[in-house]
């Protein structure tokens, strides 16, 4: 029997196959690449009685390779938080994969260990920008401030650029990103809420737009704050008409008012759809927020 590894060279993928390894070590051959290398099964040669583990690839880009695995006899546990498109029904298939906003590789791999390594889970959270998920699960360690804000102190805009280079690996779209270079070390309370309507908005773009281009732009607004922008080709829809089932702008909407911000919408049937999100500085939220109680 053979066991092998493949996994996103990323800190969500590196942190949650360490989880697994100091639950059940194994002496596994390793598959990995640079960041965004993610088709990574089709280097695997496994057969009957193989043990074979995926972390943090989309499921969608390896299917074909998964299912030549499962028919040869191998068995496959998949972990990830990518597009996965339809998923296998097979035996040999231990898959668990959920593609929502809030979760990443590192805290599915938590979730099946039932907090055993926490900490690593934390790592690849914070890495993949899930602040808000990794201070909930924080909350069940004795790690002190100090060392969650170290942690914590990574940016939105590596995690808007690693997000881009996921998508771009399955989306139906180009994608482009312009991030401004006073943005780059950029740091807010705002910045996790704001990675959320980014994710939402893409979302609502490749469920709905029917899009071949997507572009994204974080600039600088002043008093501290940042605009972000999310542009797209697609079929486009009018603004004033109620669309019954799609609440992906209203949660958008609401996360950007909760932040003291303001999202604003153009857009035309076949004309595609441009989606600009203002938020403001600390100074600028305070007041904001403020003014929004009375």
């Amino acid at each position: 029997m053979s066991d092998f590894d493949a996994f996103n060279g990323d800190a969500d993928g590196v942190c949650a196959l360490v989880q697994l390894r100091l639950a059940e070590p194994r002496d596994a051959t390793l598959i990995t690449g640079v960041k965004r290398d993610i088709s990574l099964v089709k280097r695997i040669e496994a057969g009957s009685g193989d043990r074979v583990t995926v972390l943090d690839v989309s499921l969608d880009k390896n299917r074909d390779d998964v299912l030549r695995l499962l028919d040869g006899g191998a068995q496959v546990h998949y972990v990830d938080h990518h597009y996965a498109g339809e998923i296998p029904d097979h035996p040999g298939l231990n898959a668990h994969i959920n593609p929502a906003s809030d979760v990443c590789t590192s805290l599915l791999v938590n979730g099946e260990l039932k907090n055993a390594f926490v900490e690593w889970a934390l790592v690849g959270a914070f890495g993949d920008n899930l602040s808000v998920s990794a201070h909930t699960l924080a909350k069940q360690t004795d790690l002190s401030a100090n060392s969650l804000h170290q942690l914590d102190d990574l940016g939105i805009a590596v995690a808007m650029e690693e997000y881009v280079a996921a998508q771009r690996e399955s989306a139906p779209f180009t994608i482009s990103l312009d991030i401004a270079p006073e943005l780059r070390h950029w740091r807010s309370l705002t910045d996790a809420m704001l990675f959320r309507i980014l994710q939402e908005a893409v979302v609502n773009i490749r469920k709905h737009a029917k899009a071949s281009q997507v572009s994204i732009a974080l600039t600088p607004e002043p008093g501290g704050g940042a605009r972000l922008s999310i542009e797209d080709n697609g079929c486009g829809f009018d603004p004033a008409l109620a669309r019954p089932g799609h609440f992906g702008l209203l949660t958008m909407r609401e996360r950007a008012e909760a932040l003291g911000g303001t999202l604003a919408v153009s857009s035309a049937p076949a004309q595609g759809t441009a989606l600009v999100v203002t938020v403001p500085g600390e100074a600028g939220r305070e007041k904001n927020l403020h003014l929004s109680d009375r």
